[in-house]
């Protein structure tokens, strides 16, 4: 699996950390700029539909932008250098916590082996993932 992605961007033991926050506010202003067009660039149909679902949606679309930006940073290449937003998505279990399902099996990385964690709390989102095969 040389030629995955995962493995040209981080050590040769299989681990990659990535760390990203984002304002709110910056979202929702793209958001209210560019509609549903912006939603589509950023996220999957599923993670549109999770998102719609709640009262506010931004702080969830932000904390899953933040989450992308995050995983690509652990992976070790940023977004658009070989991962892009269709990428991989989150979903949450029953009990809401969050994981990561890759959708880019050339990412060289299954979402068994990344971690994730999500908050969001007045005007920032934040996201960590640990990728650990």
């Amino acid at each position: 699996m040389s030629s995955a992605l995962f493995n040209k961007g981080t050590e040769a033991n299989g681990r990659g950390i990535g760390v990203d926050i984002v304002d709110i506010r910056r979202i929702r202003k793209s958001y209210e700029k560019y509609g549903e067009k912006f939603l589509r660039r950023v996220l999957t149909k599923n993670e549109i539909s999770y998102c719609k679902k709640k009262p506010d949606m931004i702080p969830s679309v932000a904390v899953r932008f933040a989450a992308k930006e995050a995983l690509s940073k652990a992976i070790g290449c940023g977004i658009s250098r070989g991962f892009s937003w269709e990428s991989a998505e989150v979903v949450n279990d029953k009990h809401g916590k969050p994981s990561v399902k890759v959708l880019d099996e050339t990412l060289g990385v299954s979402g068994d082996a990344i971690k994730l964690s999500l908050s969001h709390d007045g005007d920032y989102a934040v996201a960590v993932v640990l990728i650990d095969r």
